[in-house]
């Protein structure tokens, strides 16, 4: 990981390389849209290119699955089969981390959104990436958890199942090699 959260050219072009080959090939996420318009956005925006380099080598397979013309801002989402490799085995947040006595996780996945430059899905923006294929069908990922909930010490996340998107629920401190999260980024 870079601590300085910036991209050599070289690792800008590769990335761009990589996302336009990933929305030419799943048009059905973003209709409509053109990708050197993307294109001048990203390039505009280098910050975000990192973010988006480490959604990808975290394994999460960013894409556009949005445009909000109001805002002029594009979304990408983790559009990976499963939940991300390169993120699962983590509890839900910080304080959920600090209360395990035994077997801690390496990482949170607040912490860990929040260093990526990224925003937790919600379980609405999971529901909409359902809409666009079938993702964690082996797997769940954490999504943001309603402070109702969290205060009782449990956080949500989500998965599919017999072609139907369930939300279930654990304590904040639990975390299992088949469960990772999922986020967004706008751009």
């Amino acid at each position: 990981m870079s601590a300085e959260k910036k991209l050599s050219i070289q690792e800008q072009e590769e990335l761009l390389k990589t996302l336009k080959t990933r929305f030419e090939k799943n048009m059905h996420r973003h209709e409509g849209m053109e990708w050197g318009k993307v294109q001048e956005k990203l390039e505009a925006h280098p910050e975000k290119l990192w973010s988006l380099s480490e959604m990808e080598r975290t394994e999460g397979e960013p894409d556009i699955i949005e445009y909000d013309s109001n805002n002029d801002q594009y979304t990408f989402y983790d559009c990976s089969k499963e939940s991300p490799k390169g993120r699962r085995s983590y509890c839900y947040d910080r304080e959920a981390l600090e209360a395990r006595k035994k077997h801690k996780p390496e990482n949170n996945v607040l912490d860990m959104a929040a260093f990526m430059g990224i925003e937790l899905l919600t379980e609405v923006e999971y529901r909409v990436l359902q809409q666009l294929g079938e993702y964690d069908l082996k797997t769940s990922s954490w999504v943001k958890t309603p402070e109702h909930i969290r205060k009782h010490g449990g956080a949500i996340f989500c998965d599919r199942r017999y072609d139907t998107v369930f939300v279930y629920h654990n304590g904040a401190d639990s975390y299992y090699a088949a469960r990772g999260f999922r986020g967004s980024l706008r751009v």
